[in-house]
């Protein structure tokens, strides 16, 4: 009863909206469900948009969720409808290609609370070194959590102002994931409700191909409505260091050397690393690399080759206070062995937890400015270490001239922590590389910052791969055709094909990924 409720309520807001009528909130509450369905305009130009302003969805309706039983009367109300409606669940916003909009269903708010009613709050398990948290709870609020039973989970995403369902869907990479792996290796147990509108709990024991479906699934499969995710013992403070290189290959090959300590004590290597690429001296103060300034005043041009490209090693050791007096002896050791430029050394130490959450610091300086509500055609790519190098040449050193609108991230990472069970796709080897162009198109009459000079710059550079034989990965990927979905996947797609057809036979979830068309039954096929 409650479902064909909650039906009616969608189809009516449609033609409600469309003539401009006002719905009683108080009929929401009849629906059955303890969260907020909105209609509100304010609440359906937020999910109509996301972080990279490429695209515009208009759903019919909002869902302030605060359980998984919320989420699946929504979800079987929309299975068993005849009127082509979709889900799609959303988080912090931070996709970038409409990956979790809808342009005819209901967006699932995932994080944030609206209303009397909240979602669970994290609880954690201090002796077993787990914590359970809500599919939409952001990442800095898990840390906060954990933090006051001295403990952290393991893997990082760089900005901790993205909830856990979205980034579970996707990999989430970080400088630590060379050592302990993406986040999606450090997930003991999911709750998921599927495309049926079913609720299932699934782990390595229970559910499992469904489990590791869901995990890099881009949502296909489920919506994450909790996550049991493995934690350490935190440190207290973190010695952050960055040293400057003008040779790719010395850079790529202390990079290498680095997370091949992996298994290496924990005094013995550094637990965080990463990299950037600098090709011009603007680049030096964006939000990235404000470390190289302005504490640390070496002028940065006396430095660059003629080729004008520098490449900063980016590191980190963990440490306590009961370590503190050791922590410049195990630097210095491992320093020893790196080859960067003598003189580009910069150095600090901070909080733990002011090095997880410096990127935020830096959006809060560009929000100042305007700068960040803008679009953004980010382009994230997974390459394989044996052609790293031919990459640079081609577009550090040449496609990309010297403007880049944005931080370019680069840095390698080990196979071996990722679950080749999991829906991600990664380059055939041993190790590759993230290289990250997190870029920004300004309106400000300068061509190379023009949103279409960077979409067709990002096309150029995906042919380049293509044309010298790079078999790129694409992370966050974004695909117009089932074709390229299919290329994408490789030798996983038949799996992923299958999963789909049993979780999400009707192709409801997620539409925005663009991987499946959703299909609806006539109304005499439709579910009772």
């Amino acid at each position: 009863m409650a479902t064909m409720l909650l039906l009616t309520f969608l189809i009516s807001s449609l033609i409600m909206v469309t003539v401009g009528l006002a719905i009683d909130s108080m009929e929401i509450l009849r629906l059955g469900i303890d969260g907020q369905l909105s209609v509100d305009p304010s609440d359906v130009e937020t999910a109509s948009l996301d972080f990279g302003l490429l695209t515009r969805g208009q759903p019919l309706a909002v869902l302030h969720p605060v359980s998984a039983q919320d989420i699946s009367q929504v979800v079987k109300a929309v299975y068993g409808s005849n009127q082509g409606m979709t889900v799609s669940a959303r988080g912090h916003g931070h996709s970038i290609n409409g990956q979790a909009q809808t342009t005819n269903g209901v967006v699932i708010q995932m994080s944030g609370r609206k209303g009397g009613n909240k979602p669970p709050r994290p609880r954690v398990w201090s002796e077993e070194r787990y914590v359970d948290v809500w599919g939409g709870e952001l990442w800095i609020d898990v840390l906060k959590s954990t933090l006051e039973y001295g403990l952290a989970p393991k893997s990082w995403t760089d900005c901790l102002y993205l909830s856990v369902g979205g980034t579970l869907s996707n990999a989430g990479i970080s400088g630590q994931a060379f050592n302990h792996g993406p986040q999606i290796s450090n997930v003991y147990e999911l709750d998921v409700v599927t495309g049926k509108g079913e609720v299932l709990t699934c782990s390595e024991d229970e559910n499992t191909e469904l489990f590791h479906a869901v995990l890099g699934g881009l949502g296909q499969f489920g919506i994450i409505t909790r996550a049991r995710i493995s934690l350490e013992p935190a440190p207290k403070m973190v010695r952050w260091i960055r040293v400057l290189y003008s040779n790719f290959s010395a850079f790529t090959s202390d990079q290498e050397h680095l997370i091949s300590l992996h298994a290496e004590p924990s005094n013995q290597k550094f637990d965080y690393v990463e990299g950037f690429v600098i090709v011009d001296e603007g680049l030096i103060n964006n939000w990235r690399s404000s470390l190289l300034s302005p504490q640390n005043p070496v002028k940065i041009s006396t430095l660059f080759p003629s080729g004008g490209v520098l490449y900063c090693l980016e590191i980190a050791k963990n440490y306590h206070e009961s370590t503190a007096q050791t922590i410049d002896q195990e630097v210095e050791f491992l320093l020893k062995k790196l080859n960067f430029i003598s003189t580009s050394g910069f150095t600090t130490d901070l909080l733990y937890v002011d090095f997880l959450d410096r990127v935020h610091k830096a959006e809060l300086k560009l929000r100042s400015k305007g700068l960040w509500e803008v679009p953004h055609p980010w382009l994230n790519l997974f390459i394989p270490s044996s052609k790293i190098a031919e990459f640079d040449k081609g577009l550090f050193k040449g496609i990309l001239g010297n403007k880049t609108s944005g931080p370019i991230l680069i840095y390698p990472m080990n196979k071996n922590k990722w679950d080749h069970r999991s829906s991600v796709v990664t380059p055939d080897e041993g190790v590759f590389y993230l290289v990250a162009l997190l870029r920004s198109a300004l309106d400000n009459e300068e061509e190379t910052q023009s949103l279409e000079y960077l979409n067709n710059q990002n096309r150029q550079i995906l042919r380049y791969c293509d044309e010298a034989g790079i078999k790129v990965k694409r992370y966050l990927p974004h695909y117009t055709t089932q074709q390229e979905w299919m290329d994408h996947f490789g030798n996983k797609w038949d799996r992923f094909y299958e999963m789909k057809m049993e979780f999400d036979p009707r192709h409801i979830l997620a539409s925005g990924q663009r991987i499946f068309t959703p299909t609806f039954p006539s109304s005499s096929n439709m579910p009772s």
